[in-house]
């Protein structure tokens, strides 16, 4: 499996809007896209307009593929200019659950 942990800082007065538009890629991932089994959204508890994303793929082809679908292009096209700075991103290989435990889910 194939994992992905980003940090995106948001300018604070598009705080509310980033939200209400990361539930729609993520509805989208895990929804309609077979090769995604986990979308999480986290905000800091210390850094309000701090958030994570952590988001488990069958594999890199998967993540790759998540990148076309029309909820990621929607999702990245409206948030991208609400960035303060840019986004920072952890690829990593999932060791538990296994794969077939991810699968099972």
């Amino acid at each position: 499996m194939f994992a992905i942990f980003v940090t995106i800082d948001v300018k604070s007065e598009f705080t509310d809007r980033f939200i209400e538009a990361s539930y729609g890629d993520a509805r989208g991932s895990v929804g309609d896209e077979p090769g995604c089994f986990r979308f999480d959204i986290a905000r800091d508890e210390t850094i309000p307009d701090r958030f994570y994303l952590y988001e488990v793929y069958a594999d890199e082809d998967a993540f790759a593929a998540h990148q076309t679908y029309p909820h990621y292009l929607t999702w990245r096209d409206t948030v991208q200019d609400w960035f303060d700075g840019a986004p920072q991103l952890v690829r990593m290989g999932t060791l538990f659950p296994s794969e077939t435990g991810w699968r099972a889910q």
